[in-house]
């Protein structure tokens, strides 16, 4: 779940204390807490218009998408569309703050490919999607904290590349 919590239930499993390097580990996570409480703060405050902006690309990028017959089409189909973006970007917010993956694999990862593909949901557009929310949002943040923030972005985004 944590950086912390994993490298102790370790030491636990293994009935010894922290190593020396586990120890640094921590301190490390701990010390870029003001960074990642600030890299989940722009993006929980920017969701809208992270949401909007990603949409705003990949509608663009996949027309077809909003297009009769596409699977964007009509209000309902569009707001369960962004409604997934904004939960996508929760996800990652999740993982910065924990400083693992663990969170979005768990929630978003396991089970969303056969979900999406028993809803005919394609999923090249939900890589695509995932991309845009990803641009959205770096554009909003300073380089260190995109920095930080990205790779959560792209293990989402190779995890629904990979089949579960």
């Amino acid at each position: 779940m944590s950086v912390v919590r994993d490298l102790i239930l370790q030491a636990d499993d293994q009935l010894r204390y922290p190593t020396g390097g586990e120890l640094r580990s921590m301190v490390e996570f701990l010390s870029e807490g003001g960074g990642r409480l600030r890299v989940v703060r722009a993006l929980t405050d920017n969701e809208r218009k992270i949401v909007d902006e990603a949409a705003r690309q990949l509608f663009s990028r996949k027309p077809d998408y909003v297009a009769p017959g596409g699977n964007a089409y009509g209000q309902k189909q569009r707001a369960q569309c962004l409604r997934d973006f904004s939960w996508y970007l929760r996800l990652v917010t999740y993982g910065v703050l924990a400083g693992s993956t663990e969170m979005i694999q768990q929630i978003g990862l396991v089970g969303a490919r056969e979900m999406y593909n028993s809803l005919g949901v394609p999923m090249p557009g939900m890589v695509e999607a995932m991309r845009c929310i990803k641009e959205a949002s770096l554009v909003l943040l300073a380089a260190d904290d995109a920095a930080l923030a990205s790779p959560y972005f792209d293990y989402l985004i190779q995890g629904m590349q990979t089949p579960n």
